[in-house]
């Protein structure tokens, strides 16, 4: 019998599809098994309408068979079948697809059914695993069955054949194994029982094999090896039933089964977009602890996506942000515009509709958990918290309206953690900033000398303990109108215009005096002055400019930091201590023991702020001189 040539392809076209277009060789078998569901799609449709189709939808079935002496692997089903024309229309034009025909044939939109396979080039994929394929094919109501077989890009033959009832067997003789690959993978049982369960699980029709198992004999203690028809798939997505049927422990089931974790997530979020852009169902989980590697280069976000129940990319980051890549879960959608290998989305408009309402979706749910159950959302801001400020801070505060009120941080009002709308919403009329202090940890923060006199004015400081805190504020800038104040700038906030004008006088007066100690720091301070606002506490530092003094602890922590940056820091000293009238003493008396009060004075300010000595050993000895 003569071979035809593929009509449209040549030899390089095709091995640039098998080897090029499909990542990974496992794919084949999704796509033979999904072709296989179209046709039994296509018949059940026309069973809709025509009484001579007598199938009924129980009677539909995909199976798959093994044969490893031969390194034979078939995958057959009892759908539409294909005539000899069809065979030579489908599968003798590489890229032609009979699915997409068929979907735009329907007029009957209220019939309408999914088609998975709309692309044409999956069956091809066979080729990739196989130096031989054959399908035998028997159209539904025709008496002749035909046979197409081919081994490659050289060409098909297609010839009569016998076959007993309508459908379609394909049969793949396995490659022999090589270094780089074991093709003999694909004959074993467990192999196939895995890449059904991860790639074809929702097929809506059962996928059959015979199994192997051990069975101990009757009346004796010998055991014998027996073959059971096995169902693979478990043909109904659990996204797709009715919510109202599907349990909290079925959700957590599917979670922790799905995604390997060992804990249930602590927050399931469902939705369903229809009538949209595009119509998608979505189920995500957010998990009740991070994976160990959450916070590496090498955690991969992303979520799974399926068209019609197949999975298609196990990990799609474009569906999901990075301040929301915590969340796990899934996104089936039949409206999306696949690519020919149906591993890639196109860059189309309906991938980027049901990102982005996806994000405004989680960023609901989240702050609908924050709202209705605040004792394991506080739980779940301790886990991801961070990223959320990180969400805030990145893209130059691009998400900061979506994100804001999700925040918490400690504060001076409880122990507990609060959100900036709560704050706000205590703020006495007086007050006009959101005032923050920024260290190392609560209890370092609660002994600072101005948040003792922030507190005792009545204001509230919110404790910002981790790196990315200030910065996020900052980018932030305000909210609801309040600016955001570091209480290590703007402690004076809290003196009357009277007493400002008392205090500038003062300093005024004592410029030559604070000019003197300036002189004695050298450049660890830009400034030496009074200030009205620090309570008990003899002196303290303060900010001045844009850097801050915990921000210079995270840059100065940072790779290629190697020379440091440097806060502005100013040495403010309390007017109404005593250790202010010793100092104006000292400067008239004995400027050596002011150097040394000096320098004393600001080594304490620094341990009170949470920084470090410039220089233990001198402040050692001048305490030990001064005692």
């Amino acid at each position: 019998m003569a071979k035809k040539q593929f009509k449209t392809e040549s030899k390089r076209i095709l091995d640039l599809m098998v080897n090029s277009i499909y990542t990974h060789k496992e794919i084949f078998l999704r796509e033979l098994i999904s072709n296989s569901s179209d046709a039994i799609d296509k018949l059940y449709f026309r069973s809709l309408t025509d009484s001579s189709v007598t199938l009924t939808r129980d009677d539909y079935e995909i199976r798959i068979g093994l044969d490893k002496d031969n390194r034979i692997l078939t995958v057959s089903d009892n759908g539409c079948g294909m005539n000899a024309e069809e065979l030579e229309k489908n599968l003798g034009t590489i890229a032609r697809s009979g699915s997409l025909d068929f979907k735009s044939s329907i007029e009957d939109k209220d019939n309408e059914i999914d088609i998975i396979g709309q692309f044409g080039v999956g069956f091809y994929s066979a080729f990739m695993v196989s130096d031989r394929v054959s399908v035998v094919s028997k159209a539904y109501g025709d008496d002749t069955a035909n046979e197409w077989v081919s081994t490659g890009a050289d060409g098909y033959t297609v010839h009569p054949c016998e076959k007993e009832s309508a459908g379609t067997v394909v049969t793949l003789h396995i490659k022999e194994d090589t270094d780089d690959v074991k093709y003999s993978e694909f004959l074993d049982e467990w192999k196939i029982r895995e890449l059904v369960r991860k790639y074809s699980d929702y097929v809506r029709y059962p996928i059959k094999m015979l199994v192997s198992h051990s069975r101990k004999k009757e009346d004796s203690n010998e055991y014998e090896t027996v073959m059971e028809d096995e169902t693979l798939n478990s043909m109904i997505p659990i996204w797709k039933r009715d919510p109202s049927e599907v349990t909290d422990e079925e959700y957590a089931s599917f979670y922790t089964e799905k995604y390997y974790d060992f804990e249930k997530p602590i927050k399931v979020i469902r939705q369903k977009a229809e009538g949209t852009a595009a119509e998608y169902i979505a189920l995500l989980f957010v998990p009740s602890h991070a994976p160990y590697d959450y916070y590496s280069k090498e955690y991969e976000k992303g979520l799974q996506l399926y068209s019609s129940g197949v999975m298609i990319m196990d990990k799609c980051k474009d569906l999901i942000p990075d301040h929301f890549s915590f969340v796990r879960g899934l996104v089936d959608s039949s409206d999306l515009s696949l690519n020919i290998s149906r591993e890639m989305l196109q860059e189309d408009r309906q991938l980027k509709v049901i990102a982005k309402a996806l994000e405004k979706k989680i960023a609901n749910e989240l702050q609908k958990f924050l709202n209705e159950d605040r004792e394991n959302y506080e739980k779940f801001f301790k886990v991801f918290g961070t990223q959320l400020k990180y969400g805030v801070y990145s893209d130059y505060g691009i998400h900061k309206d979506l994100l804001q009120d999700l925040l918490m941080f400690s504060s001076s009002f409880e122990d507990n953690l609060t959100t900036l709308k709560e704050y706000v919403s205590r703020m006495p009329e007086s007050q006009k900033k959101i005032y923050y202090a920024s260290g190392e940890s609560v209890d370092q923060l609660k002994l600072l000398p101005q948040v003792e006199a922030m507190k005792n004015h009545g204001y509230e400081v919110l404790f910002l303990t981790e790196d990315i805190d200030e910065f996020a504020l900052q980018i932030m800038r305000n909210y609801q109108e309040k600016e955001f104040a570091n209480v290590s700038e703007n402690s004076d906030d809290l003196s009357s215009d009277e007493e400002k004008k008392a205090l500038e006088e003062e300093n005024s007066k004592c410029a030559d005096l604070f000019q003197f100690m300036k002189d004695t720091l050298s450049d660890a301070v830009t400034q030496v002055r009074f200030t009205n606002n620090l309570g008990s506490h003899a002196a303290s530092l303060a900010n001045e400019g844009p850097l801050s003094m915990g921000m210079e602890k995270v840059l100065n922590r940072m790779p290629g930091m190697e020379e440091g940056v440097k806060a502005q820091l100013v040495l403010e000293i309390n007017k109404d201590h005593a250790v202010a009238d010793k100092l104006k003493e000292l400067y008239g008396s004995d400027q050596v023991k002011l150097a040394d009060y000096t320098k004393l004075l600001y080594g304490s300010a620094r341990l009170v702020s949470g920084l470090s000595l410039d220089n233990p050993t001198e402040f050692n000895d001048l305490i030990s001189k001064l005692m």
